[in-house]
C-alpha cells in the first residue's frame, strides 16, 4: 500500500464536485480536487466520495439544500 492509498483510497478515477454549485468534473490524476477550481463558479472543488464531501451532503441534507449537480465534460 502506498502513501496515497493510505491517505485517500479513492483511486485515479471519479469526480471532483463544487460545494457551492454542485459541478461536476473528472478527477485528474495527480491534482487534488482542492486544488481544482470551479469552472461554472471558481469555487474550490471537493473530491466526491471523500470525507468533507460526506460531511458536506450530511450537512446539506440536514439543511435541505440539496442542488441537482450538472456535470461538465473537460
Amino acid at each position: 500500500m502506498t502513501g496515497t492509498e493510505r491517505r485517500h483510497g479513492l483511486g485515479p478515477g471519479g469526480y471532483c464536485v463544487c460545494p457551492k454549485c454542485g459541478t461536476r468534473i473528472p478527477h485528474r490524476q495527480g491534482v487534488r480536487c482542492e486544488e481544482e477550481r470551479c469552472p461554472g463558479c471558481t469555487a474550490r472543488m471537493l473530491r466526491e466520495g471523500s470525507r468533507h464531501h460526506q460531511l458536506w451532503l450530511a450537512k446539506h441534507r440536514e439543511e435541505g439544500a440539496g442542488r441537482p449537480a450538472e456535470e461538465v465534460q473537460t
